[in-house]
Formats: C-alpha cells, structure tokens, sequence
C-alpha cells in the first residue's frame, strides 16, 4: 500500500468545490476516507438513500422538481447502493458525493435545483440517527430472544437446590431457577430503558441545514415523519452539533455488558472441576493441548471479554466529544461516532454467543444438591427459629447458631447430621434452656425446607413463578414495542416510496 505524501494527490481535481483545486490526497483517502466511507456504506447508505428520496419529495412540494424528474432521481437512487465507491477524484471518496454524483450520470440532463439549499451536516447527522435507532430496536429484540431463552429453561428449576454465595462464600440455598429470574429482570429492564433512548432521540435533524437551518421553506415535520421519526428536531444548531445521543446509547449498552458479564463469571464459576454444577455441550466446549483431563468452556471467556469492549466504546464516544465546540465537527461525528458502529457488532456478537450458551447450558442437580448438603446454608433459619419458637433474643439467637455450627464442624458433623446436645450445651452457656432442639435443627437444615420463604420475589418456587409469569408477560409486551417501532419507520419509508411513484 502506497503511504502517500501530505500534497500526494490524483492528477484529476474533484469539480466539488471551487475553494481547493485539488481532490484528497493518497494518504487522507487511505488512512481516513475510505475507511470512513467503507464504514458507512455498510451502515448509513440505504438511510442517506432514503433521506434522498425525501429531500426530492420536497423539491417536488416546492416546485422545484417535477414529480416525473423526482421518480427519475428515485430509481436511481434505489441503485446507489451497489454503484458507489470511494473515488478522490471522483467524489472526494465521500458517501454523500458519492450519491450525488452517482445520480447525476445516470440523469440525461441536469436538473439545476436538485440539491439546491442542501448541507452534508444534517444529511450525515440525519443518516447516523436513523442507522442508531434502528440498530436500537435489533438490538432490544435480540435482547428479547435472549431472555426468552433464558426464561425457557427456568420454570421446571424452580426446585433444584443449590448454593447461593455473598462474599464468595457459601450463603444461603437458592435454584437455578431464582437465578434466572434475576438474569430475565435485568435483561427487560435493558430492553426497557434502550426503547426510552430510542424515544428521546426521535427527533429528526434534517433541515438543520450546516448549523443555522436552511434558506427554502423545508417542511421539516412532513420529511421527518417519512423517514419514521416522531418530529423534527426543534433547534438547528443542536441538529448537527447533539451528538450526547451517541453517548446515551453506548451508555445502555456498556451498563447491559457490566451486568453480563457479572452473569458469566457466575457461570464460569459453576462451570469449574471444583463446583462442577453447570455442562456445555462439546461443540460449546474446548480442550486443553497439554493436559487431556479438561474440558474447557472458552466461549465464556470470550463473551465476558466482549463485554469489556461494551465499556471501552462508552469511554471512546465520550472522550471524543468532551472539550470540543458545540457545533458540527467531524473529529465528533466521525471520529467519536466510530465507536458506536463497534458497540452495535459487539452487542450482536456477544448476545448470539450468549444465547447460544443458555440454550444448550445443563445444571448438574446431583452436584448442586450435594454441595448444599455440605454447607451449613440453614444458619439464618437456626437463627429465627432460636428465636421465634424458643423465645432467645435475636442477637443471642445468632452467637448460639454459630456457636452449634462452629461445635458440629469441629465434631466433623455434615449439617444433616444434627446434634441436639451441642446445641442445648451452647445455649445453657448462654442461659437458656431450649424446648424442641431437635426439630428446630432438623427443619432448619433440611435442604428442601430452605426453599419456603414467604415474601414475595422469594426463592420459594411459587414466588419464582410468579416472577417467570411476569417476565413473560412484560417480554411479550416488549416485543410488541419493539415491532410497532419498527413497522413505524417502514411504513414511513414505503410511504415516500409510493409518493414517489416508484413504491
């Protein structure tokens, strides 16, 4: 590849502009432009071919096109897509040149006023927030297909013990399906807050102009309800310098991947040779070159590093734009708005693999059971029980609970192996004489009983299904949000379409 020279240029100069006499040289299209305009013609061309279609309809409305010249600009147009490339000479390798000329060999004349009153600011600003939201939406129904998989398997694991841990210990019994529950919540309340993002950010910003709005009577709620927006964006300046919308969605989506990847070490911790309570399929799964013994689970790793680049895009997008003039700059919206295509890819990288892994993801319930059984997990239920059946004071219901506890371990008693005479020993130390020590401890730590809390949102199987019926009820709500949105934007579309004949 050729490093080209700063005043390194084709020998033919672009007639885009009368300021320079000279198109981009080798070394801006190589390092800069034709990234760039790769980058965009993958995500933003079919949005600056609608907004295109739209911007001719309006010429049409002010007289300044004729509806048969507009079908024409329309046809060509809908072949942009497949016959533009990066051109120094030719287009300055710009998209938006890259259209305009695009259109204009195909014409057999020059339409004069096609492009009149016309700014790149706005049509880029308005192509990248379109791109954004509907990315918004595959992104929340990705969401969506994940927590249905999530939720699928959690009802029939609503009464499989195993242990929950806090501080990286053994704590209390909880179930898969508990577990589950709370994986499912937090996907929806992502999949709620992205729709709130979509809807602040639904304001059009075509006809902003450069900065200060346009010189022609634009009709701006007519072209923003075309391309699917709720409005157009009421100020011009904020059209084309705003870029916070950037930001918020990355926000979203870097928070979704903090909480993922919270999700996944849990599972890469299940899934070690010292817990053994979770099991991949090989084809999820990988090896060790050196030691046979190991079956590896790798697409773990590779999903919670994803995550991490959910976070480095937030800090990217944010730290291309703080210090800059509130204004259209490029350094904000290409150079800072690079991250947010990344954020999108790795998103849609990072919920396929995980759902993959949730839908072929086993739970070992003899494993999980019989750690349960190790553990002395009923400590807090001895505790209440000390408490309200055998009338000991609270805080003297806790020292004597770990005071049996610490008394069976050094016996080298499993919790099932209750002893009733280290308790009464423990609580006559502490001055109290207990009525039915032995049901006590044979209720508290029987590994079944630990289940029936009473509030709701409980580990108690009925809670649990009680939460599963929500989050299905909340998730097909969801999923009809997601498709009036987006049914939205392409009714709009088809609607420009068809007022410009070629629908």
């Amino acid at each position: 590849m050729s490093q080209g020279r700063p005043d390194q240029h084709r020998a033919a100069p672009a007639a885009l502009t009368g300021r320079i006499a000279s198109g981009p040289s080798l070394l801006l299209h190589e390092e800069v432009l034709e990234p760039q305009f790769a980058r965009e013609a993958r995500h933003l061309a079919p949005w600056y071919v609608a907004i295109e279609k739209v911007l001719a309809l309006e010429y049409v409305r002010m007289d300044l096109l004729s509806a048969e010249q507009a079908r024409t600009v329309g046809r060509l147009l809908d072949t942009a897509e497949k016959g533009i490339v990066a051109d120094p000479d030719a287009n300055m390798s710009d998209i938006a040149f890259a259209i305009e000329r695009h259109v204009e060999a195909g014409l057999d004349a020059p339409l004069p006023a096609w492009h009149v009153d016309r700014s790149r600011n706005d049509l880029q600003s308005c192509a990248q927030l379109a791109f954004s939201r509907d990315s918004l939406i595959g992104t929340a129904e990705q969401l969506l297909d994940f927590c249905d998989a999530v939720l699928a398997p959690a009802g029939g694991l609503r009464h499989a013990p195993m242990p929950g841990h806090t501080h990286f210990q053994a704590a209390q019994i909880m179930t898969p399906g508990f577990y589950l529950a709370a994986v499912a919540g937090e996907v929806l309340h992502t999949v709620r807050r992205l729709l709130a993002t979509y809807d602040g950010i639904d304001n059009c910003p075509l006809g902003s102009g450069a900065m200060v709005g346009q010189d022609l009577p634009w009709d701006r709620e007519r072209m923003a309800r075309l391309l699917g927006f709720r409005t157009a964006q009421p100020h011009a300046l904020t059209g084309v310098a705003a870029r916070n919308w950037t930001a918020e969605i990355t926000a979203e989506l870097s928070l979704f991947g903090t909480v993922a990847s919270r999700f996944v070490t849990d599972l890469m911790t299940w899934g070690s040779s010292e817990y053994g309570f979770i099991d991949l399929p090989d084809e999820l799964s990988g090896i060790s070159s050196a030691m046979p013994q190991k079956k590896n689970f790798p697409v773990l790793e590779r999903i919670r590093g994803r995550t991490a680049h959910l976070n480095g895009c937030h800090v990217d997008v944010l730290l291309g734009q703080r210090n800059t003039p509130y204004t259209n700059l490029v350094e904000v919206s290409k150079e800072a708005g690079a991250p947010l295509y990344a954020a999108f890819d790795h998103s849609r990288s990072l919920l396929r693999l995980f759902t993959a892994v949730v839908q072929h993801l086993t739970f070992r319930e003899d494993r999980m059971r019989a750690a349960c059984e190790r553990e002395y997990l009923g400590g807090f239920s001895l505790a209440n029980r000390l408490t309200l059946d055998e009338n000991v004071p609270w805080r003297q219901a806790q020292v004597l609970a770990g005071r049996y506890i610490t008394a069976a371990l050094e016996a080298g008693r499993a919790p099932r192996d209750t002893d009733a005479d280290l308790l009464r020993i423990a609580a006559a130390e502490l001055g109290h004489r207990l009525e039915d020590p032995e049901r006590i401890l044979a209720e508290s730590f029987d590994v079944g009983r630990s289940l029936e809390k009473r509030t709701s949102g409980s580990v108690h199987p009925d809670a649990v299904a009680v939460l599963l019926t929500d989050h299905a009820t909340e998730r097909a709500r969801l999923v009809g949000e997601c498709r009036t949105r987006r049914e939205t934007t392409a009714g709009a579309l088809a609607q420009a379409n068809r007022e410009l004949g070629i629908g």
